[in-house]
């Protein structure tokens, strides 16, 4: 389950929980029909609870407000990330395809390979290169060969083509 679906839901039970409150709110002001507020001595108590029932109300919406825009955020990430992909050869997206490669929701030029732990591969749009970085820090030979299969055949595709 992605962020996004996530935010999706939440924003699904907030809304939920503030129509709830808001129902039971517009009851209590119902069942008041006046009468309570005309009381000299507990007026003021059926004021002091609708205005903290109002605040309740307030927050709620305040939270369903951060909820969207944080949708709308990762919404922009997951754009942002299509766009780069758009950018890149039809080798390097048929990996972030397949699930080879996964791009950096940060950075996305920048791909890390399934399965390796701290190498990345960067593709560098301006020159039209394929790089690596920190591959001397896999001390795992499987690790190492698996990215070395695929960097290199990257490098062979991409990099010899210029």
């Amino acid at each position: 389950m992605s962020r996004l679906d996530i935010l999706k839901k939440s924003l699904i039970k907030k809304e939920a929980k503030f129509d709830e409150m808001l129902d039971g709110h517009i009851k209590d002001v119902k069942s008041a029909n006046g009468q309570p507020l005309n009381d000299k001595r507990n007026g003021y108590v059926t004021i002091n609870r609708w205005d903290r029932q109002n605040d309740a109300l307030l927050n709620q919406q305040k939270e369903i407000e951060k909820t969207k825009s944080a949708i709308e955020y990762e919404e922009g990430k997951i754009r942002g990330l299509a766009r780069e992909k758009g950018c890149m050869p039809k080798e390097i997206t048929d990996l972030i395809d397949n699930g080879t490669l996964k791009q950096w929701g940060k950075y996305p030029h920048i791909m890390f390979v399934d399965g390796v732990d701290k190498a990345r591969i960067i593709w560098d749009y301006r020159k039209k290169l394929v790089m690596h970085k920190y591959s001397q820090y896999i001390t795992d030979k499987e690790q190492r060969s698996k990215f070395v299969k695929i960097y290199n055949s990257l490098h062979l595709v991409i990099n010899q083509k210029k």
